[in-house]
């Protein structure tokens, strides 16, 4: 995995998409050297790619600085690891375009309202049995609602497309609340099917 700002790195992780607490190195075990899954992790050392012939499986997190740049440098590293898990050409384009949007919207707004509780955001990307989800945390315990559609406001309406964008994919989203009072914003979406099934 790419490194995507001076001190943070993509890292990846045990666990399914429902899980959106990181988890730390246990003792005694040295982290991975970058872009190299966990062992134990998911696909872990081989391409899990299931029965379907779908994406290959894990989850990787992206730890950033709360700063406009890591809105683009976050955007770029995820849409690597999404190439690197096998959605390439036609049949993953739209889902691949639509969670960029998503990442882009939810760091985003992360950086631009959260920034002050939360001097890091984390996002999460999880590839499991035909989801895909996008998880975007930071500290700020503000649970934000999705504002509906104003044609005189210029600003405010991220929310509402990242909603647009899931359901109209087929996909959820939601906002959690963190042990640690922050929150987490996700979304998941289904990955096409095969040809022919």
């Amino acid at each position: 995995m790419e490194q995507i700002s001076g001190t943070a790195k993509a890292e990846p992780r045990r666990g399914g998409p429902e899980r959106t607490r990181p988890e730390r190195a246990e003792p005694g075990h040295a982290e991975p050297k970058r872009g190299e899954p966990k062992r134990g992790a998911p696909g872990a050392g081989r391409a899990d790619t299931g029965r379907s012939g779908g994406p290959a499986e894990g989850v990787w997190r992206f730890p950033v600085p709360a700063v406009e740049a890591s809105v683009p440098r976050t955007r770029h590293a995820v849409r690597d690891r999404l190439l690197a898990q096998g959605m390439t050409g036609v049949r993953h384009q739209e889902l691949v375009d639509d969670l960029l949007l998503i990442v882009s919207e939810l760091v985003g707004n992360a950086v631009k309202h959260a920034a002050k509780l939360s001097p890091e955001v984390t996002t999460e990307l999880s590839v499991r049995e035909g989801w895909v989800r996008i998880a975007v945390e930071d500290g700020d315990p503000y649970r934000p609602k999705a504002l509906e559609s104003d044609t005189g406001r210029t600003g405010g309406r991220g929310l509402l497309l990242v909603k647009s964008v899931t359901l109209q994919a087929g996909g959820m989203c939601d906002v959690e609340c963190t042990g640690e009072g922050g929150k987490v914003i996700w979304a998941s979406l289904p990955v096409p099917a095969e040809p022919g099934n």
